[in-house]
């Protein structure tokens, strides 16, 4: 099976050392050898260490090597959006299959991709694209398929969970652990699609199009980054038994008309320790898979680096190798249900609210008042320490108040409406609750 790599950066040259030291376990498993006819780069002449590879095989021209006929298998470990598309979308079309790790660009137009697939008959395979080494992707497409998913909740950046659970550890702010994590080589020098939460959504977008059958884009994604998490945010989930993590949440539901829909978001939220993702720590990943007759799912394990990046494109490998000897594809894209992707304000959800009011009688019926005009039911109402009408220091108190599940439009509407009293001076925080807290 001949290979053309696009790309020999952290995860290519890692697939390169990979398919060196276990060829003979690799030929024996797909019953040919593989070899790599071409290394697509930016810069031929770049270090890359001592790579197992003749120094021939490297071209400059990315498009010229996915159109040679003597080229069965494209791996794409370049990312982003374009040129890696063009050069995909030839591939296929061309019937050479693709094993991809690009999650940006699955989430932008996988769709794209699959015809292109089906159009010229080979495989995509992208079980690299979410959670690095966690064999996830495949189980969802094929070893789930005779079950109805119902929910995906997932912990699938690094980055931001290390940040998050040495907030957890250390009682530091937001940026003293984005510090951290940069020093650590953790997070990017420009760390915005993780912090921001766009590379989660990108992953959430591609697990919820598997899950439940219909294609999701990054657009469909609802979200929100931790930039606004604060050191008093974390206190106060411990207070109440949780954690705070960033989940990307995946849920079928139902709409006003009767009609199924699915609802895809990422957010930071408060989850009980109790929760099988609380525990998740460091930079590993997690998902938590519901379904009707398999019940709870969860893979766990490193979801970045290098290696394990590299093993989840080998994997894909030797898949789609075996495949192509056997002259058989893989099942195609899984998108008949089409079901509409419902707004965030029809999410259900919980809302944990922190807000520094003046201190005089009056104020805990003023803002009950608030909710009780939104259909919002409250749960608990935590008052800060201290004397006074609310409790609190001097003119100043702090009221913390969880809600019952309600959904996330009238939340929200009854956060405006709090800012607009003029007994509350701010709304401090505002956090959703998941899991059963």
């Amino acid at each position: 099976m001949r290979l053309a790599l696009l790309g020999c950066g952290t995860v290519g040259s890692e697939v390169v050392r990979l398919l060196h030291t276990q060829s003979a376990d690799l030929a024996a498993r797909i019953g040919a050898p593989l070899e790599i006819v071409g290394i697509a780069v930016r810069r031929i002449g770049r270090d890359r260490g001592e790579l197992p590879v003749d120094p021939a095989v490297f071209t400059t021209d990315a498009l010229d090597l996915v159109k040679r006929d003597d080229v069965d298998v494209v791996i794409e470990c370049v990312g982003g959006i374009e040129p890696a598309r063009g050069w995909l979308v030839e591939a296929l079309r061309a019937g050479k299959s693709v094993v991809t790790a690009n999650k940006a660009l699955l989430a932008e137009d996988g769709g794209t991709l699959h015809d292109a697939a089906a159009e010229g008959g080979g495989d995509l395979y992208y079980e690299a694209a979410v959670a690095g080494a966690i064999p996830l992707l495949r189980p969802l497409r094929e070893s789930l398929h005779g079950d109805r998913i119902t929910r995906v909740t997932g912990i699938v950046n690094g980055t931001t969970n290390f940040i998050l659970s040495a907030m957890d550890a250390t009682g530091a702010g937001f940026a003293e652990a984005l510090e951290e994590a940069t020093d650590l080589g953790y997070a990017e020098a420009d760390p915005t699609a993780d912090v921001e939460g766009f590379d989660a959504a990108a992953k959430a977008a591609i697990l919820a199009s598997l899950a439940f059958h219909t294609r999701v884009g990054a657009a469909d994604v609802h979200r929100e980054g931790i930039t606004e998490v604060t050191a008093a945010d974390v206190i106060s989930a411990k207070a109440m038994g949780c954690t705070i993590k960033l989940l990307c949440i995946a849920a079928r539901g139902v709409a006003a008309d009767g009609r199924e829909t699915v609802g895809v978001r990422v957010h930071p939220a408060m989850i009980p320790l109790t929760h099988p993702l609380a525990s998740v720590g460091d930079a590993f990943n997690a998902v938590f898979v519901e379904a009707e007759a398999a019940g709870q799912l969860m893979f766990y394990g490193r979801g970045a680096g290098g290696a394990p990046t590299a093993s989840a494109v080998l994997g894909d490998v030797v898949a789609v190798s075996r495949n192509r000897l056997a002259g058989v594809r893989a099942a195609s894209e899984s998108a008949y249900a089409d079901l509409p992707v419902r707004p965030m304000g029809e999410a259900l959800t919980r809302y944990h609210i922190s807000l520094d009011v003046t201190d005089r009688p009056g104020v805990l019926a003023a803002v009950a008042g608030v909710f009780a005009r939104h259909d919002v039911s409250i749960a608990t109402v935590r008052q800060g320490s201290g004397g006074g009408g609310v409790a609190g220091r001097g003119e100043d108190a702090d009221l913390v108040i969880v809600t019952h599940v309600a959904p996330d439009a009238a939340l929200a509407a009854t956060v405006r409406a709090l800012r607009g009293l003029d007994t509350v001076r701010s709304v401090a925080s505002v956090l959703r609750v998941e899991g059963g807290a």
